[in-house]
């Protein structure tokens, strides 16, 4: 992604803070603010932010689970179903 014109600086972000939220949330792209000449922060919208969110937490269980297949710390798919069948009989006893 090309973000060049994604950049403005903080005086922009000052003067027109209005429009910046409007244009984030239209075109759900961030925004890189820059002061003194070097990028300081990203905007983004509140959608973009979340799915940004849900993402990294599923690249962290994904990361997790390849963790444990390295380690060895894995089941075969039988015994676990087993399992929680045993769990699901013996919490409505």
């Amino acid at each position: 992604m090309n973000y060049t014109n994604q950049i403005k600086p903080i005086s922009y972000l000052k003067a027109n803070a209005a429009e910046v939220l409007e244009t984030l949330t239209q075109s759900r792209e961030p925004l890189v603010i820059t002061q003194n000449g070097e990028a300081k922060a990203v905007l983004q919208d509140v959608a973009s932010y979340n799915e940004t969110q849900e993402t990294m937490a599923l690249l962290k269980i994904l990361a997790l689970g390849n963790r444990e297949l390295e380690e060895g710390k894995v089941a075969p798919a039988e015994d676990v179903f087993a399992r929680a069948r045993s769990r699901t009989r013996n919490a409505k006893e």
